[in-house]
């Protein structure tokens, strides 16, 4: 066996390696215990450094803003398409709904406006639902507009 020759020499060494790991750990935990404040203060500069340089960082970062080109399209008058009207069947209190609901207004708020009662309202909502062959409100208005009910 090539270690039983040098077996004292790897003895003296290991012991030695352990000697050393001792003292170092000795002195390691010397310098902590006499020096915690220290280290401590430490650490909490490099904590709040670091926060520092993060909050500095994103307090100077430019700001994006986002700019819309906004084009004017010139509107055609409205014209009122009667015929449409009359082929749907819609009563003139029912174009009158439809015009406050284009507005955005709540079946609450229109019987307020025409002075009638909430039922009213609906009935005539749900009346000018099945004339469109719409099921909601934005439908009923967007298809209005479409076949020129309302502006």
């Amino acid at each position: 066996m090539p270690f039983s020759k040098h077996k004292q020499v790897i003895y003296y060494g290991l012991t030695l390696a352990l000697l050393l790991f001792v003292l170092r750990w000795l002195e390691l935990r010397y310098v902590i215990f006499s020096h915690g404040f220290e280290i401590y203060a430490g650490a909490i500069a490099v904590i709040f450094t670091a926060l520092g340089v993060w909050l500095a960082a994103k307090l100077t970062q430019p700001k994006t803003i986002v700019v819309e080109k906004q084009t004017i399209v010139p509107v055609a008058e409205f014209v009122f398409n009667a015929t449409e009207c009359e082929a749907l069947g819609i009563s003139k209190r029912e174009l009158e709904v439809l015009q406050l609901m284009a507005k955005g207004m709540s079946n609450n708020e229109i019987a307020a406006e025409l002075f009638v009662s909430l039922n009213t309202i609906k009935t005539h909502g749900a009346r000018l639902f099945e004339k469109l062959e719409v099921n909601r409100r934005t439908q009923a208005v967007e298809k209005a507009k479409r076949i020129r009910l309302i502006p």
